[in-house]
C-alpha cells in the first residue's frame, strides 16, 4: 500500500509551489504555540505569516521583510477524534471516498504538529467500539495512525457513533489537548450538545465536517446511488426530481444550521470539507481565522 503521508504531502504541494505548506505552518504556529518572549531567530517573511511578527528594524536594514521567531512556551498534543463507522465509506461531493478526505485532513494537521514539535494521538471508532492509539511524534507513527483510520473504515460493519467518541474523550482524557473532531453530516443530537459543552471547558476544539455526496443526482441516467448502511439503491426515476432534490437540500441546510449555530455559541472553530482539491485551502482559512481572533 502506498504511503498515506506521501499522498497527503503531494496534495499539500499541488498547484502551490510549497506556498500552501508555508501558509499552513504560519497559521499553525500562530494559533497553537502562542507568543513566547524567548526570541529564537529571524527568517524571511512567507505567505501566511502574521504581520505582527515582522521585525521592522531588521526589515529596514536588510531591505526585505523578516519575521521574528520565538521559542514555543510548551509542547501541545493534538487529539484527532475520527468517525470510522460505515458512513465514512460513502462518497464525498467530489465523488471520492469520504475516508480519503478525512485522512487528508488529519494527515495535514498531523504533519503540521510534527513540524512544530508537538505530538498527536488518535481516537476512532463506531457503535461497535472506540479505540485509542498511543501518542506519537514521528512520521512513522502518523503513517500507522492514518492506516488505522483507513483500515477501520474499510472493515467497518457498524454505523457511526459520534456521541460514543465524544463521551470516550470526556471520560478518559484528563490533560488539556487540542481536539480535532473529524466527522460527517449526521445531525447533532442533544447528547452531542451536552458532551461538547463539557469538552469545550477543558479542551481547545476544532470541528471538521466531511460532507456527503447527494443521495439523489441532478438528472436520471447519470449514475447509481445506494445507502451504505441499508444498501438500498435509489431508483433511477427519482434522480432529477426537483421536488425531491429541494426537500433533501432543505433538510441538509436545516441540520447544518443547527450544527453551526451550536458550534458558534460554544466558540468551536469549524469548517466543511467537500473535495480533496480544496481541503488544504479550507484548513488554512480555518487556522487563519482562529489566529486572527486571538491576535
Amino acid at each position: 500500500m502506498p504511503s498515506l503521508i506521501t499522498q497527503v504531502k503531494s496534495k499539500l504541494f499541488i498547484h502551490s509551489s510549497q506556498k500552501s505548506m508555508h501558509a499552513l505552518d504560519g497559521a499553525y504556529a500562530s494559533l497553537l504555540h502562542g507568543r513566547s518572549l524567548d526570541f529564537e531567530d529571524l527568517r524571511e517573511y512567507e505567505y501566511g505569516d502574521q504581520v505582527r511578527d515582522i521585525d521592522w528594524r531588521a526589515t529596514a536594514r536588510m531591505g526585505s521583510p523578516l519575521v521574528k521567531r520565538h521559542r514555543a512556551n510548551r509542547m501541545h498534543t493534538v487529539l484527532f477524534v475520527v468517525d470510522t463507522g460505515r458512513s465514512m465509506s460513502a462518497l464525498a461531493p467530489d465523488e471520492k471516498p469520504k475516508k480519503d478526505l478525512a485522512i487528508l485532513a488529519a494527515g495535514t494537521l498531523g504533519i503540521l504538529a510534527l513540524r512544530h514539535g508537538d505530538d498527536f494521538s488518535v481516537v476512532h471508532g463506531d457503535s461497535a467500539g472506540v479505540h485509542r492509539r498511543a501518542p506519537g511524534r514521528s512520521e512513522g507513527a502518523l503513517e500507522h495512525a492514518l492506516r488505522s483510520i483507513d483500515r477501520a473504515v474499510a472493515e467497518a460493519q457498524a454505523p457511526n457513533d459520534r456521541d460514543a467518541l465524544l463521551s470516550y474523550v470526556a471520560r478518559t482524557i484528563a490533560r488539556r489537548m487540542i481536539v480535532v473532531v473529524v466527522t460527517d453530516e449526521a445531525p447533532i443530537t442533544d447528547e452531542t450538545e451536552r458532551l461538547l459543552r463539557r469538552l469545550r471547558v477543558q479542551h481547545d476544539m476544532l470541528w471538521l465536517t466531511v460532507q456527503d455526496a447527494g443521495p439523489v443526482l441532478a438528472r436520471s441516467g447519470a449514475g447509481a446511488r445506494a445507502d451504505v448502511d441499508t444498501r438500498w439503491a435509489v431508483p433511477d426515476f427519482v434522480h432529477g426530481e426537483r421536488e425531491v432534490l429541494a426537500e433533501l437540500d432543505a433538510r441538509s441546510r436545516a441540520d447544518a444550521q443547527r450544527r453551526d449555530a451550536l458550534l458558534d455559541r460554544l466558540e468551536i472553530s469549524r469548517t466543511e470539507l467537500d473535495a480533496q482539491d480544496g481541503a488544504v485551502s479550507r484548513l488554512l482559512h480555518l487556522l487563519n481565522r482562529r489566529a486572527n481572533v486571538r491576535s
